[in-house]
């Protein structure tokens, strides 16, 4: 496993070699020389990795060679970065004889640190080049060499593969796929006579080949069609072969010989001879484990489309493969989900008891067993089976559950669950593999803040730029990729359709902890580190951390990344190391940790990209940290700073300043924010792609400034004076790329923002809260807003007319924004509308609401309006899912029992009704549906 290391080695020497040549110095031929060395043994490194990882049958030479290959690019890596430590920050003086002085001094200092450094590159060219003359005794194939087939050995290692076992399944063994089985025999043998194709969709080990091998022998769906075949296509796979395969099938499904001289034709005849014999039949195919869209993209143009009624079926982990059958006017996507918990008790059951019930002694350690396989049928029936071999002894299973980690890879019982998970990492292409491994980092069960992995790939160096393209959105493709190949799952999207939170099955996370650790990725030090004497790049502080624990910190001068999880943890911490020690350290997350203060030695960090004091007590940042001049991220979000430092407005590599607070108010459903305050010089600041919030403390100097940061993405400015808005405005037109505005004015006063001329096209989100006259004509005219947030606004007109022809609007947000009787919404308004809140709405008696109006609308929230009646036309919103009613009259809230409520049939068709109540020991709910 050293491709990833060594990729990320060359990726840094590129960046340096073009963004920050001046900054080699002497070294600049050494690196270009390591460059070249590395991008040629890179060539050779899948096939290296692949052979390392077969276990015994690879020599102990080999494994030695990769494993020397990894330490040598880290230690390349380590001494660009002290050297770039030790020389890029020298003292700049002005004058002749300062400049005579600064270098007589520097070469005093620095001549130690030279020729250790010029030892060090003269040990690792050698190093080098000795690795690559090694590497031609073991026969490795070029990445260049190799084909999209599969290699000669295919056959054999078919054997071995566990996804085969999936078609031998007895139908009594299989638990919780009668829904989807039904609905996948229905789609087969019912409906068009046009060529139907139907994608299953899930991670692996999920079930979707037993799913799909159960409906395709159903008696059912066997007499339905002239001729069938089941076609395995998985990652390695030769056209010819798949061709050949399925003529083959389909001819000894119709008891015909098999054409002579097939095995010598090509694609194309082969194309041919198969669409010419199925252009009459009525046929089925299932192409199992695909993996490519160019498979699909190929072998659609080979199905006839006959209307006979014929069906393909596509098992995919990859959603992109699964979504790509869209282009067929005829077509389902069936998205396999996790086994519910009780079909999983039902399955784990069956495997580790034989059937029968679980001991009373083992229930407990049974359930938390269970709920870590997280309803991955693999899983469960694997780990079942593994413990049905052991004592039914609590203490024992417990050990086990305890090892799970070490298990899935020394336990013969659970070879299965490593090798299926395995195939989804190994099929990464290898810019994605350290950000599938990073996310290791985080404790188990995590849910991941989408933007923060993000910041943290970017600062780490993972994400590749692209001329014209932020590194922030080329890192959210990365995700969406990890999304797509099923190895990262959604835990939060918001009512946009933004994912703002993910996670790792557990199972998932093991495997790539252990490659992670294996590869000195990344240690989680907890508890039972009390003996761990190794190295790693990357520590993340999980548990009750101990004394020895923080000793395997200090021993890692290297580090470039530490990420606490355990907020007891900090004190030991900080007290045991000194950030001196760390000079090349990247990464530093204290996110919710009992942090009162930040050493002074803060400074020492020069490479620091990354610091996080979120949700800490931190009141005042050191002097120091004007000399983290590599910081891209400072998280100071609900910590108690309420002012930076001046000089932060040295830091012009900065991206991203979230450094705000909240001030929750017990009964009210919005929270006062509070900004930080920034001093001159933001503007100096043109890499920065969020600021949120400042406070607009300087009035027209500050907001001026703002208007020379034209990178901005999302900015939000609080206690903005009236008199300051055209200067506002002026700022804001330069914002072409602003994606997130939010504006407040000064204690809820006259928000004069009438006067952007060249509103930011791009912008989504729009968050106002203020006196207007009148709705902005910049705001009507933004077709890419998807969510708009007006407070106390105050109109005097109903602002529905205007508002529901923006095209793309998915959520909106009103609170005090009008005082008249009712709100109109009339036919074809709000035509994409899904989130719909109104709030303190005093004088608000009813929302009229026409046929056509607010046609996909699925939540509708209405706070304090004491007067209004239950708005009948409730009743045409037919997908509304949920009904919120916030410290209504009880007399409201009764008209809408289904028991004697006379306005029952109103809101009869809304799954969810809610009625909230504040009280004086907190909130209450009661739920009418």
């Amino acid at each position: 496993m050293a491709e990833i290391a060594v990729t990320v080695v060359i990726d840094r020497l590129l960046s340096l070699l073009t963004e920050e040549a001046r900054l080699l110095g002497g070294v600049h031929t050494e690196v270009e020389d390591f460059k070249r060395e590395l991008l040629f043994i890179q060539a050779f490194l899948k096939d290296a990795d692949a052979k390392a990882e077969e276990g015994d049958t690879v020599s102990h030479g080999l494994k030695a060679w990769v494993q020397e290959l990894r330490e040598t690019a880290y230690s390349i890596e380590d001494l660009v970065d002290e050297y770039i430590h030790h020389f890029a920050n020298r003292p700049r003086r002005s004058g002749v004889i300062f400049d005579f002085l600064s270098k007589v001094s520097c070469l005093i200092v620095n001549l130690k640190p030279r020729l250790d450094i010029a030892s060090k590159v003269k040990d690792l060219k050698l190093k080098v080049g000795k690795l690559h003359e090694e590497s031609s005794r073991y026969g490795f194939i070029s990445s260049f060499e190799q084909g999209s087939g599969g290699s000669s050995d295919t056959i054999n290692v078919q054997w071995r593969d566990p996804r085969v076992k999936a078609l031998f399944i007895e139908e009594s063994e299989i638990v919780g796929i009668e829904s989807p089985k039904g609905e996948l025999i229905n789609w087969l043998v019912e409906g068009a006579a046009e060529l139907t194709v139907i994608s299953v969709v899930g991670m692996g080990g999920l079930g979707k080949t037993t799913l799909a091998k159960n409906v395709y022998d159903n008696k059912k769906v066997v007499e339905c069609f002239v001729c069938r075949a089941w076609i395995t296509v998985s990652q390695s796979f030769k056209m010819e072969m798949v061709l050949q395969n399925m003529i083959k099938q389909f001819y000894e499904t119709m008891e015909k010989p098999i054409p002579e001289g097939m095995d010598a034709m090509d694609v194309i005849s082969l194309s041919g001879l198969l669409k010419k014999y199925l252009e009459d039949k009525r046929y089925a195919i299932v192409f199992d484990d695909v993996w490519r869209l160019e498979f699909w993209g190929f072998i659609k143009c080979v199905l006839p489309e006959n209307r006979r009624g014929s069906r393909v079926v596509i098992t995919t982990r990859n959603v992109e493969v699964g979504c790509a059958i869209r282009e067929s006017r005829f077509h389902h996507i069936h998205n396999l989900q996790p086994l519910l918990p009780e079909s999983s008790w039902e399955l784990f059951c069956k495997k580790a008891f034989q059937g029968s019930c679980c001991p009373s002694e083992l229930k407990k350690i049974s359930i938390d067993i269970v709920k870590r396989c997280a309803g991955l049928p693999l899983a469960i029936v694997a780990i079942g089976g593994a413990l049905s071999t052991k004592q039914k002894n609590e203490l024992e299973w417990q050990k086990f559950n305890d090892s799970l980690g070490s298990q899935l890879e020394t336990n013969p019982h659970l070879e299965s669950i490593t090798k299926i998970l395995s195939l989804s990492y190994n099929d990464l292409p290898h810019f994605l593999k350290p950000c599938f491994l990073y996310c290791a980092v985080f404790p188990e069960d995590y849910s991941i803040n989408c933007a923060k992995l993000i910041r943290l790939w970017v600062a780490e160096g993972f994400v590749k730029g692209e001329k014209g393209v932020p590194l922030e959105q080329r890192g959210e493709e990365y995700l969406n990729e990890l999304i797509h190949r099923s190895l990262v799952q959604l835990s939060k999207v918001d009512d946009r359709g933004r994912i703002r939170r993910c996670k790792v099955h557990d199972l998932m996370r093991e495997m790539i902890l252990k490659k992670a650790e294996e590869l000195c990725f990344c240690h989680v030090l907890g508890d039972e580190d009390w003996s761990f004497n190794g190295k790693f790049r990357r520590g993340s502080v999980q548990q009750g951390t101990n004394t020895i624990a923080m000793e395997s910190i200090n021993r890692n001068a290297q580090i470039r990344s530490l990420l606490l999880f355990d907020i007891n943890a900090v004190p030991m911490l900080l007290a045991g190391i000194s950030f001196t020690n760390f000079k090349l350290l990247k990464v530093l997350d204290f996110e919710d940790a009992p942090l009162f203060s930040v050493p002074e030695d803060l400074g020492n960090l020069f490479h620091l990209r990354y610091l996080s004091l979120r949700g800490t007590k931190v009141k005042l940042l050191p002097k120091s940290i004007g000399k983290l001049q590599n910081l891209q991220t400072l998280d100071l979000k609900r910590s108690l700073v309420d002012a930076l430092p001046v000089e932060v407005m040295k830091l012009k590599k900065l991206r991203h300043i979230l450094a705000y607070s909240y001030h929750f108010n017990p009964k009210g459903l919005f929270c006062t924010t509070i900004g930080v305050h920034i001093g001159e010089g933001i503007g100096s600041m043109l890499d920065l792609q969020k600021l949120c919030y400042v406070e607009a403390n300087n009035g027209r100097g500050l907001i001026e400034e703002l208007g020379k940061l034209r990178q901005l993405r999302r900015l939000a400015i609080v206690n903005l004076m009236e008199e300051d808005g055209p200067s506002m405005c002026a700022s804001i037109s330069n914002m072409k790329y602003l994606e997130s505005l939010v504006v407040f004015s000064k204690d809820d006063g006259i928000l004069n923002l009438q006067t952007i001329s060249d509103p930011p096209r791009y912008l989504r989100n729009l968050c106002l809260q203020g006196g207007l006259s009148r709705l902005p004509d910049w705001l009507l005219i933004l077709r890419s807003l998807v969510r708009v947030d007006l407070r106390n606004i105050r109109l005097s007109y109903d602002p529905m007319e205007a508002l529901q022809a923006l095209p793309n609007l998915l959520e909106l947000v009103l609170s005090n924004a009008y005082g008249g009787e009712c709100f109109c919404f009339t036919a074809l308004g709000f035509q994409k509308l899904k989130v719909l809140r109104l709030y303190d709405m005093k004088g608000l008696k009813t929302l009229n609401i026409h046929e056509g109006a607010l046609p996909v609308l699925e939540s509708l929230e209405i706070e304090p309006s004491p007067q209004m009646e239950v708005p009948s036309g409730i009743r045409l919103l037919k997908t509304l899912t949920k009904l919120d009613f916030w410290d209504m009259p009880r007399e409201f809230a009764y008209s809408m029992l289904p028991q004697d409520g006379q306005n029952y049939h109103i809101v009869k068709h809304v799954r969810n009704v809610f009625f909230h109540e504040f009280h004086a020991d907190g909130r209450k709910i009661l739920r009418l549906r």
